[in-house]
């Protein structure tokens, strides 16, 4: 399970460092780098809620095997040389990465139900760690390997080193095993207005996460730094997310009312972000770990709400597919947001002020989706929320 969320940021971080190489290379507007870096998160959306269905057919390792095996096709497509393969393989690993992401959330709470609340902190902490290896090793690996074309595909390589290491230690279960006491359909889960806070909370806070990848470097650029500091800073930011990816489930279970952590972390986001964009030169590392910490416990955070407010794994799944589906699908504006405001040169202040209009977006839902409550299901068979 590290292993697999070892790869599920890479191929997403990877591209924001070399996006200036890749415009000049292929002639791409801004707008169509916009469209570059949203694509992959819209399909964590689109293909998301696909989870639950392949789970049940394929049973829930098998799915994940075949995610993977998708995600290194789709690394290798990408390093082609036509833009289409471009977009064509950031769309496939976009679809991989949804059913992966998705899936891994009901697993832990299946094999680990005890800790499953620490364990999903472990596996965001190998996911913060592969998002800082793509964006630190992104420049190096494409100057070595004499183009931005290998580089990118070369992450395929570890895409295949998990699949083979997936297949050799998955645990073995029958496929279509039944859930003591497991029910609610997703119709269900729409009905069930904690189901909606967990999915805006994972959204808006993903917004600002895949901003971050697709955009920071050329924002800091703009700012006046120079490429290789950006990436770096970028990646030391990511780097940073392992502390809190790692600290705030555990920094969570002071209290079942996670809204403190959850409030303490976004407010780590604002300052991380005014900092690097507006505030004074000299705190710009200051910055750079403060976006790290928070958004490190932020994401670490809302993985582990589709843990702590379901009551077995099959409502886990399907409320993972839920609010990773949906949530992603929002996520997606983020990019594309910024993307569009950069083509009308909107200047940074104003592109500041709407990523900090996001973060009290999404501490607004964390103060509902941090409550104490569950989504369990009652003698009767009935999807109920209980306090």
């Amino acid at each position: 399970m590290v292993l697999v969320g070892l790869n599920l940021r890479p191929a997403l971080s990877s591209l924001a460092p070399l996006l200036t190489r890749i415009q000049q290379d292929t002639g791409l507007s801004p707008l169509a780098i916009g469209a570059l870096t949203t694509l992959p998160v819209l399909c964590l959306g689109l293909f998301a809620p696909l989870a639950p269905w392949l789970a049940k057919r394929l049973g829930p390792e098998q799915a994940l095997a075949a995610a993977l095996l998708l995600l290194a096709a789709g690394l290798l497509l990408r390093g082609a040389p036509l833009p289409v393969l471009l977009f064509a393989g950031t769309l496939l690993v976009g679809a991989a990465i949804g059913v992966a992401g998705t899936l891994l959330p009901a697993l832990v709470k299946r094999e680990l139900p005890a800790g499953a609340d620490l364990m999903t902190g472990v596996y965001t902490m190998a996911l913060c760690l592969g998002g800082a290896l793509g964006a630190g090793l992104s420049i190096p690996l494409a100057d070595l390997l004499g183009g931005w074309h290998a580089g990118l595909a070369s992450w395929s390589v570890l895409a295949a080193l998990a699949l083979v290491a997936w297949l050799a230690l998955m645990p073995r279960r029958r496929v279509g095993a039944r859930v003591p006491g497991a029910a609610g359909s997703t119709r269900e889960l729409l009905g069930q207005p904690l189901a909606w806070q967990v999915m805006l909370l994972m959204g808006s806070q993903s917004s600002l996460a895949y901003i971050v990848f697709g955009w920071l470097p050329t924002l800091l650029v703009a700012r006046g730094y120079g490429e290789a500091e950006a990436g770096w800073m970028m990646g030391a930011s990511v780097m940073v997310q392992l502390i809190s990816a790692l600290g705030a489930p555990w920094l969570a279970r002071f209290g079942r009312d996670q809204r403190p952590a959850l409030l303490l972390v976004l407010g780590c986001v604002a300052a991380g972000l005014w900092l690097l964009l507006l505030g004074p030169v000299g705190w710009r590392w200051a910055g750079v770990v403060l976006l790290g910490l928070g958004q490190g416990g932020s994401f670490s955070l809302a993985l582990t709400l589709i843990v702590l407010r379901t009551g077995n794994s099959r409502l886990a799944g399907k409320l993972s597919g839920l609010a990773q589906g949906g949530g992603y699908t929002l996520a997606a504006l983020g990019p594309l947001g910024v993307g569009v405001m950069l083509q009308f040169d909107v200047g940074l202040p104003v592109v500041t002020l709407v990523l900090l209009l996001v973060t009290a977006a999404a501490a607004g839902f964390a103060w509902l989706a941090g409550r104490n409550r569950r989504l369990d299901i009652d003698e009767h068979g009935q999807l109920v929320t209980r306090r």
